[in-house]
């Protein structure tokens, strides 16, 4: 059996995972059981869409309890990071980049909590990966799927 990674998460987004697995456990599921009750009341199963969409639900639900469940058990929260030497996750990084003349502000975190069009990325994409443990003023190459950019590291909160 292979080993799970840890999954860095903020102390936020953990706590916003642990009121989604309360609420999927607590809510969700309660309601799709009395939904597949309702179904199964109909009579056939065989041809009854309503038992089969809520039995598909029941599966949805079921997965993403046990995906939380796993990131739960397997998260390393960072604290939001307050030294403004060197990249880390939980820093919030100014770069300038000098292909498209233009400045990028983005936060370092973990891969779970990414999300690239709220300026939140993974410290284990291409460009958080080449930030982190670099300082102010320093010139970062970055080999992306498009080929290589460059980015001068402007400001580290």
């Amino acid at each position: 059996m292979s080993e799970q990674k840890e999954v860095i998460l903020s102390k936020e987004y953990l706590q916003k995972l642990q009121d989604e697995l309360e609420y999927l456990k607590t809510k969700r599921r309660p309601e799709i059981a009395e939904k597949i009750k309702v179904a199964r009341s109909f009579g056939d199963l065989s041809e009854n869409a309503d038992y089969d969409e809520a039995k598909n639900e029941q599966g949805e639900v079921e997965s993403r309890i046990a995906k939380v469940e796993d990131m739960i058990r397997h998260a390393k929260t960072f604290e939001e990071n307050l030294n403004s030497e060197e990249v880390n996750v939980g820093n919030e990084v100014l770069i300038y980049d000098e292909e498209f003349d233009e400045e990028l502000t983005y936060k370092i975190v973990g891969t779970a909590e990414s999300n690239p069009l709220e300026g939140l990325i993974s410290n284990e994409s291409p460009v958080g990966e080449a930030l982190l443990g670099r300082k102010k003023g320093d010139k970062v190459e970055v080999n992306t799927p498009n080929g290589k950019c460059y980015y001068v590291i402007k400001e580290i909160r």
